[in-house]
């Protein structure tokens, strides 16, 4: 159902798993990594997400707190499911003799294939932070038996 393999977006490149102790592209890349700069890179708004089989359907969960529902948007299209947030907020404070201003944006999304999906039963629940979609298996066509007579 759910094809997920790590992409390493800044390099263009799919992640390796072998660790190379003279790769200095990968020694500065960790050293500028989201827990170092976690505003500069992509990865500090990547959305987490969990995927569990429970036999009949599959569930997605993904943590989302302080995003109400109405910032979140789920689409499935030509055998895809996206999951796209988008979030806007500005504070404004007035005093005798200055004004803040603060605006901040911020938008994540995945995007995930659904195979053996019946995508016209999926739903959706948010609370408490947590996005749960219940995604129900496809039933397995069974092939029609008959039973045979001897003549």
């Amino acid at each position: 159902m759910f094809e997920l393999v790590p992409f390493n977006r800044r390099r263009n490149q799919m992640q390796n798993s072998d660790r190379d102790v003279y790769d200095l592209d990968r020694v500065f890349e960790n050293f500028f990594n989201d827990s170092v700069f976690p505003s500069f890179f992509s990865h500090s708004g990547m959305m987490k997400v969990d995927i569990r089989d429970e036999g009949d359907k599959y569930v997605l969960e993904s943590e989302l707190p302080g995003v109400s529902k109405e910032n979140i948007n789920i689409d499935i299209e030509d055998g895809h499911l996206s999951i796209s947030v988008s979030q806007q907020e500005q504070n404004e404070e007035k005093r005798e003799n200055y004004i803040r201003r603060e605006r901040r944006c911020s938008s994540m999304q995945r995007s995930f294939a659904l195979d053996n999906v019946a995508a016209d039963k999926i739903t959706a629940k948010l609370e408490n932070g947590l996005l749960t979609l219940n995604l129900p298996k496809l039933e397995p066509n069974k092939p029609a038996g008959r039973k045979v007579d001897i003549e």
